[in-house]
């Protein structure tokens, strides 16, 4: 069959298990070249998920979208080497983690007043309750 776009595209593709990973590139990419960065994907996504199988990627399909953007940016390989690669979506992690800790700080910083020992009309105020959303998060 032929690809939208015409002949300047080519699909190829490798099986692991029950996974098919695709890559669609352009008429020009080497194949082995292609085969080879398929196969960096798919290791490192199994280090990330320990043995990656189909609901790993249904459910956490950011997580691999990570991954290939470490490997993969404009069309053009950026990063092969899984070691560099895990280490900075472990970087990336500890930022995120980082990040969920700040927004839980008014909670933080309110319990901490309530627990001063302050004049009884500081301590009696009443403050609005977070919107539900923040409540319901989990980290």
């Amino acid at each position: 069959g032929s690809l939208i776009g015409g002949s300047d595209y080519k699909l190829i593709y490798r099986h692991y298990a029950t996974l098919y990973f695709v890559f669609c590139v352009d008429s020009s990419e080497s194949e082995l070249g292609i085969l080879d960065l398929i196969q960096v994907f798919v290791e490192t996504l199994d280090k990330c998920f320990e043995n990656v199988c189909e609901l790993d990627l249904i459910f956490h399909a950011d997580a691999a979208h990570q991954v290939l953007d470490e490997l993969v940016m404009g069309g053009m390989v950026l990063q092969t080497n899984m070691a560099d690669i895990l280490s900075r979506l472990h970087e990336q992690n500890k930022m995120q983690k980082a990040e969920a800790g700040i927004s839980a700080a008014p909670a933080r910083a309110v319990s901490a007043v309530k627990s001063m020992n302050l004049p009884q009309q500081l301590r009696d105020m009443k403050l609005p309750d977070l919107p539900q959303a923040i409540k319901d998060l989990k980290f």
